[in-house]
């Protein structure tokens, strides 16, 4: 019988890391826990772990920066993707009702996303700040908390037993996080229609733009640019770029000839791109 996978996420059991690896790789996997995204990519490079699911960008947010740097310098492989759609849960032990309610824990991110909500309860109810919503709810159930609730998602609520007393709290309802699956090797699939590259180009006039044009002469839509400086060149940047196709040919052509206008060109992985759904 074949071993469950074992995939890295950030945060502890029933976060929304293990929430979006179970959407990516089934239900039937194991989820290692790491307390940071550093720790996450050293189990992957070391082989601890089967896989890795890595957040890169939320809708409100924006782009996890030192996400990118990790998977350089690990020399992980995205294999695919998977975009979440983000729902916050106020949940406390069975029985408790938001009257009966002090406090409330959840991560800084979760709590600025349910501002609106926290904002109209009474001032008697303080908000603290810790650093994981699953563990938020974790701790309430270990420590027996009848005055607190957590956000988090709902698998942490299912997962610890705890009831939900306010459903669906965060203010932008269009609340979306995309997910990296990471391997130590490239997709095996041969099954691609998108691509994460990371590349540098001269730091003189148009060169960017030189690249730019690269893409739109063969039709590869560009989904997304992310500026990184580079350590020890100041006001230089690597610029980190997701690219769609429909014509792997033209894609192909297009990565060939992107080599002559950039000095470092380095491919993170192709992978089959995921739809972001409102469900």
């Amino acid at each position: 019988m074949e071993q469950p996978k074992k995939i890295a996420i950030q945060g502890v059991a029933g976060a929304f890391h293990e929430v979006a690896a179970q959407k990516y790789f089934g239900k039937s996997i194991v989820a290692v826990e790491c307390d940071t995204f550093r720790e996450l990519a050293r189990k992957l490079a070391a082989g601890e772990v089967d896989f890795a699911v890595m957040a890169i960008e939320n809708t409100i947010a924006g782009t996890l920066l030192p996400n990118y740097s990790l998977i350089n310098e690990f020399g992980l492989k995205v294999v695919g993707e998977v975009y979440l759609h983000i729902k916050m849960q106020l949940m406390a032990l069975p029985g408790v009702q938001l009257p009966q309610v002090a406090y409330i824990h959840s991560h800084p991110i979760a709590i600025a996303q349910c501002r609106e909500f926290l904002d109209a309860l009474p001032p008697t109810v303080t908000v603290i700040e810790k650093n994981d919503t699953a563990e938020s709810a974790q701790l309430i159930v270990k420590n027996k908390l009848a005055n607190t609730a957590a956000i988090a998602g709902m698998l942490a609520a299912e997962m610890y037993g705890l009831h939900v007393i306010a459903k669906d709290i965060h203010t932008c309802k269009q609340n979306f996080t995309r997910f990296l699956a990471l391997s130590r090797t490239p997709c095996q699939s041969g099954q691609h229609n998108k691509a994460s590259i990371c590349l540098e180009v001269a730091h003189r006039s148009g060169s960017l733009a030189a690249v730019l044009g690269v893409w739109a002469k063969h039709g590869v839509n560009l989904t997304k640019i992310q500026s990184v400086p580079i350590i020890g060149k100041p006001y230089q940047y690597s610029f980190y770029i997701d690219l769609e196709w429909n014509d792997s040919a033209a894609y192909h052509r297009a990565m060939d000839e992107l080599a002559l206008h950039t000095t470092r060109l380095h491919l993170l992985g192709e992978y089959m791109r995921d739809k972001w759904e409102e469900n």
